[in-house]
C-alpha cells in the first residue's frame, strides 16, 4: 500500500476567499490579515490548537517560535498553497526578497481513509458536524488525523538551520488559522480534497440506505437467467444526421416593453449556437472552463465596436452589473484579453513571485538597451508610467499609466523578450 500523492483546493472561510480556479487537490488562500494577540492560544478551535501543539512539541528553540508567531500576527505570510502532505508560502523576513517556507506531513494510507470514512458515515452527527465546519473528537482520533509531535517537517529557503526557523513557524501558525476557518484543509493535508471526501461519504450513505430499503422491501418477481440472456434482434440504428457546416443564425427578436433586451438575446443565442456547433463537430466545449467573469470579458472583447456604440455601452453595463464589477473594470479586462487572451487576463489580475531566471535577467537586459529606472516588485518591473509584467506563460506584458497614478492599462504585444515587449509598448 502507498500513501496518496499530494494534490491542493476548495472553499475559504470568513477572511479566506479561494480564487475562482477550482481544483479539489490544490487550494491557494490569499494572505491572512494581521491580528491582535488576545489569548495564549493562537487558534480558535481545538483542532487548530492541536496543530500548533504539534509544532511546539517539534520545535528545538522556543525563541524561534515566538518570533514566528509575531511574524504571523503581523501578516508577514503571503498567499498559502495547500496540497496533500504539504503547505507552502512565501514569508517576509529581514531581507527584501521573501523566503519560501514549507511544512510537510505524511498523508494517510488507503486503509486509514477507509476507517475515517466508515466512522463518519456511521454517525449522522459526524456528517452534520463536518458540513458545519466542525471536527468531532471521535473522528479526529481515527487513524491519527491530527498531527502529533514529530509529524510536522518544516523547511525554508533562509540560511537559518533552526527546526523550525521563524519563517516556517510563521507559516505553521497561519495554517492553524486556516484550519480554524475550514477544517477540510486538514483532510486535504492528509490526502483527500473536500469534494472527493463528500462524494465518498455520499456513496457510503446511499449504500447503507439501499441495504436498509432492501431489508424492508417486498419480494420482487424473478426472471430466469435463461430468459434474461436469450438473444434478441434489435433494429439497426439510423445513421446520424450530418452536422451543419456553420452554426445557425438566431431569429430576430423584437423590442417589447418589459421583454429582455433584443441585443442581449441575440448575443446569447449566437453564442449558444456557436458553442453547440463546436461541441457537435469537435467534441469540445470551448468555454466550459471559464468562470462567469472570464466569460463576460470574452463576450465583451469579441463584440465589435467595443466602447463606442450605444449598444456596446449597454452591453458593458449589463455584463459589469451581472459580475459585480464596474464598466471600467470590464474595459480594462477587455484590453488585457485582447492583449493575451485568458493568460493576459490572469496577468492583469494576479501578482505572483517568479522563480529565479528570466525575471532576474530582465533588468540587466533593459539597462543594456538603455532603458533604466525599472523597479522590481514580485512579477512586475515599473517606472512612473511604464510597466512590464511577467506572466506564468513566460511572456512579458506591457502596461502604461499616467505619471503619478496607479492606473495601469494593458498596451502593446506580449513577447518572451522584455526589451521587445517594451519596444512594442512604446510603438517602436
Amino acid at each position: 500500500m502507498t500513501p496518496h500523492a499530494p494534490h491542493t483546493p476548495g472553499r475559504a472561510g470568513r477572511h479566506v476567499q479561494a480564487r475562482a480556479r477550482h481544483d479539489d487537490h490544490r487550494r491557494t488562500f490569499p494572505p491572512l490579515p494581521p491580528r491582535a494577540r488576545t489569548a495564549d492560544d493562537f487558534a480558535l478551535t481545538w483542532w487548530g490548537n492541536a496543530w500548533v501543539d504539534a509544532l511546539v512539541d517539534t520545535a528545538l528553540d522556543p525563541a524561534r517560535l515566538t518570533r514566528g508567531r509575531a511574524y504571523a500576527d503581523r501578516g508577514h505570510v503571503d498567499a498559502i498553497t495547500v496540497t496533500p502532505g504539504r503547505v507552502i508560502a512565501y514569508v517576509h523576513g529581514s531581507r527584501p526578497r521573501p523566503y519560501r517556507a514549507e511544512i510537510r506531513l505524511r498523508t494517510l494510507y488507503d486503509d486509514d481513509w477507509e476507517r475515517v470514512l466508515d466512522t463518519a458515515a456511521a454517525r449522522p452527527d459526524h456528517m452534520a458536524a463536518l458540513l458545519d465546519k466542525d471536527v468531532p473528537h471521535a473522528l479526529a482520533a481515527v487513524a491519527g488525523l491530527l498531527p502529533a509531535a514529530g509529524d510536522l517537517i518544516p523547511d525554508c529557503s533562509c540560511p537559518d538551520d533552526g527546526h523550525p526557523c521563524k519563517h516556517a513557524a510563521a507559516l505553521c501558525y497561519q495554517t492553524a488559522r486556516l484550519l480554524d476557518e475550514d477544517p477540510f484543509v486538514l483532510f486535504l493535508l492528509r490526502g483527500r480534497g473536500e469534494q472527493e471526501l463528500l462524494a465518498d461519504l455520499t456513496r457510503r450513505n446511499e449504500a447503507m440506505a439501499a441495504v436498509e430499503r432492501a431489508a424492508t422491501a417486498p419480494a420482487l418477481p424473478t426472471v430466469t437467467a435463461r430468459d434474461a440472456l436469450a438473444p434478441r434482434m434489435l433494429p439497426r440504428l439510423p445513421p446520424p444526421f450530418p452536422a451543419p457546416a456553420h452554426p445557425g443564425r438566431p431569429p430576430v427578436y423584437p423590442h417589447a416593453s418589459g421583454a429582455p433586451d433584443p441585443l442581449a438575446l441575440d448575443l446569447l443565442a449566437t453564442e449558444a449556437a456557436a458553442r453547440a456547433h463546436t461541441f457537435l463537430t469537435r467534441g469540445i466545449d470551448p468555454i466550459a472552463g471559464l468562470t462567469p467573469w472570464q466569460d463576460a470579458v470574452r463576450l465583451a472583447a469579441a463584440h465589435p465596436g467595443s466602447g463606442l456604440a450605444a449598444s456596446t455601452r449597454a452591453l458593458y453595463k449589463s455584463l459589469a452589473q451581472g459580475t459585480g464589477r464596474t464598466a471600467t473594470d470590464l474595459a480594462r479586462a477587455v484590453a488585457a484579453w485582447r492583449q493575451g487572451g485568458l493568460a493576459g487576463l490572469d496577468v492583469l489580475e494576479e501578482e505572483w513571485d517568479p522563480p529565479a531566471g528570466p525575471f532576474d535577467r530582465a533588468r540587466p537586459a533593459l539597462i543594456a538597451a538603455e532603458f533604466s529606472g525599472f523597479r522590481p516588485h514580485r512579477n512586475r518591473l515599473s517606472t512612473d508610467n511604464l510597466q512590464l509584467r511577467l506572466g506564468r506563460d513566460g511572456l512579458w506584458y506591457g502596461y502604461e499609466s499616467d505619471r503619478g497614478r496607479e492606473d495601469w492599462w494593458p498596451r502593446g504585444t506580449p513577447g518572451t523578450d522584455p526589451v521587445g515587449a517594451l519596444m512594442a509598448l512604446l510603438g517602436r
